[in-house]
């Protein structure tokens, strides 16, 4: 049977001991919420209260619930309070000799049975449990910001930590609601090790300006479905926290390049741009504490401003390939009002072209989402060919041919021949460089990429690649020509992975070498993404999406090129894809599809 945990202690109500005190009362478990001074357990206490009302507020807790909820929490100054509780769980800041100080005195304060467990994201909870005379009873017990909200809580063992202990905290966790995963102390657990080295990322690709905040947010949210971007993330944790958690995983964890804090995010700290508790960080708010956003002097001028800097006039438009990309342009460019072209190799290739360009719209009549008319109109505004000569006289060709260089760059020199004087050429490309492309021809200035995301006609994202040759006016007609689709196109330099496979394939990669060690499974790992981070999907169930092949090329792309050890692709991935082990596309890779 698991022990019953009728009183528990809280140590520490900032944010998230208040949120973990709220936890527990809503529960139904008598609380002793302690701090250090009476000014900070008022502070505590008016978080809690500021909490419940909201959930009053929103009609999620009723008023009598709220009240029987404050009634269980008991707060008090000192630790000597904690000397009946039967678990105690520390929230204070992440620095290991004040926890150290903290446990020490818990343990010499609480009764012998007590559980000790700390909330750190960070530390090692076996650096903590030393502290005490008790390691046994110690453990990590990893709430997630709100605590009342987010469902996730990492369980963290040391290699003391007796069974029974873990076993208890887990039952806790069930009685709470929450899904528990059960790990070792390892620097970052689950969570944080792959979240972190993603942010850090995401900042160093900001420090050298490769792309604006603004458009690395966007790329993250509307390519990837994350519920915020990077650095819109960074300013909610709290710089000083983000800069605290690296530097202690890159100590602890290796010493990983990728888990060095980049040198920005040091500078920002130092100079008191914490995120929105301070009202700046990566972005600018109206006030201390407030998510509202306000502009500032990294602040794009508006979009109507930058696409009248020289953009060139788009009627006619020129699609050449014949997959699933651009069936899907296709279709994007003749709803948006473009006279198309649609090139393919032969005839047949292009009447499988049209009827699954057909068969889409047909769809979206069906759902409601498109009339009839409209339909019948983007179907005529589409002329179907099997000859590049057709393009003579478009004014935008968009490239979508297979992945081979050696295709792209002889199709580019034909393109340059038969198109007249002023046309964007752009290519698709997810993974190849545009330069490469652009240097077939003998106007690279006119070259630009358009990577759209699949499905075209659905996903929101355009990102738009300029090469070292490429335009200013070529530039400002690829992001007025993304605006005219309804698009949202993101702009960045020409380099491996752009930005959205950049930042999204080094964190899966990491996920499949956290599987490697054997540290945690696959559904652990999952559930650890999708309920502490809120992602769509955890890294497995998109790599088997994705396909683990594809996955690995575009990874191996990315190492070469930026020759970041940490980007090595995991030998597990390299082995699946030699086993056959493609993911769904061929019922097996990291988890066995055949019978879903």
């Amino acid at each position: 049977m698991a022990r019953e945990f009728t009183r528990v202690g809280v140590v520490g109500l900032g944010t998230m001991g208040a949120g973990i005190v709220e936890v527990f009362a809503r529960n139904g478990v008598d609380v002793t919420a302690v701090e250090i001074s009476d000014a900070a357990l008022e502070r505590g206490r008016v978080t809690l209260t500021g909490s419940t009302d909201r959930a009053v507020a929103k009609g999620k807790l009723a008023e009598a619930d709220r009240d029987a909820l404050l009634a269980r929490v008991d707060f008090r100054v000192g630790l000597d309070a904690l000397h009946d509780v039967d678990l105690v769980i520390e929230a204070v800041p992440e620095h290991l000799d004040l926890k150290q100080r903290i446990f020490a005195e818990l343990d010499r304060v609480c009764k012998p049975d007590a559980i000790l467990a700390t909330n750190t994201s960070s530390l090692s909870v076996t650096e903590i449990s030393v502290a005490t005379t008790r390691p046994n009873q110690v453990i990590g017990i990893h709430f997630f910001n709100p605590a009342p909200v987010m469902k996730l809580v990492e369980v963290v063992r040391t290699v003391v930590t007796s069974a029974e202990v873990v076993a208890d905290v887990e039952a806790l966790c069930a009685r709470l609601g929450k899904v528990d995963v059960t790990i070792s102390d390892r620097a970052g657990f689950i969570a944080n090790a792959l979240l972190f080295g993603y942010l850090n990322h995401a900042v160093g690709m900001f420090e050298a300006r490769y792309a604006t905040r603004e458009d690395i947010d966007a790329a993250m949210k509307l390519g990837c479905g994350l519920p915020m971007g990077p650095l819109a993330l960074m300013d909610l944790i709290g710089l000083d926290t983000a800069y605290e958690i690296l530097d202690t995983m890159y100590r602890r964890g290796g010493r990983d390049r990728r888990h060095a804090p980049a040198p920005l995010l040091k500078q920002m700290v130092t100079a008191g741009l914490l995120g929105r508790k301070s009202g700046r960080g990566f972005y600018t708010y109206e006030r201390p504490g407030s998510p509202k956003v306000v502009p500032d002097e990294h602040t794009p001028v508006s979009a109507e401003a930058a696409l009248a800097d020289g953009a060139r006039a788009i009627a006619k438009v020129g699609i050449v390939g014949s997959g699933t990309m651009a069936t899907g342009i296709i279709e994007v460019f003749a709803k948006a009002g473009y006279e198309v072209i649609s090139v393919t190799r032969g005839a047949e290739k292009s009447a499988k072209v049209c009827e699954a360009v057909k068969t889409s719209l047909n769809k979206g009549v069906v759902r409601g989402k498109l009339a009839e008319a409209d339909r019948d109109a983007a179907l005529g505004r589409v002329t179907w060919s099997a000859t590049l000569e057709h393009l003579a006289d478009v004014d935008l060709v968009v490239e979508a041919v297979v992945e081979e260089l050696s295709v792209k760059k002889a199709l580019f020199a034909s393109l340059d021949e038969i198109c007249k004087p002023g046309v964007v050429l752009a290519t698709t490309t997810s993974s190849l460089p545009v330069i490469d492309v652009a240097m077939a021809t003998q106007r690279p200035a006119d070259v630009i990429g358009l990577h759209f995301f699949n499905p075209a006609p659905i996903m929101p994202l355009v990102e738009i690649v300029r090469t070292i040759r490429t335009s200013a006016e070529t530039s400002a007609t690829a992001r007025a020509v993304c605006a005219a689709l309804g698009k949202t196109g993101v702009v960045c330099g020409d380099r491996s992975g752009f930005i959205v496979n950049a930042l999204l394939f080094p964190y899966l990669n990491d996920a499949v070498k956290m599987l490697e060690a054997s540290y945690s499974t696959a559904d652990d790992i999952d559930h650890a993404m999708k309920l502490g981070c809120g992602y769509p999907m955890g890294p497995f169930e998109l790599l088997d999406v994705v396909g683990l092949d594809v996955s690995l090329a575009i990874q191996r792309e990315l190492y070469l090129e930026l020759r970041e050890p940490g980007f090595a692709p995991a030998p597990l991935l390299e082995h699946l894809v030699t086993a056959g082990y493609l993911g769904r596309k061929s019922g097996r890779g990291f988890r066995d599809h055949t019978n879903r």
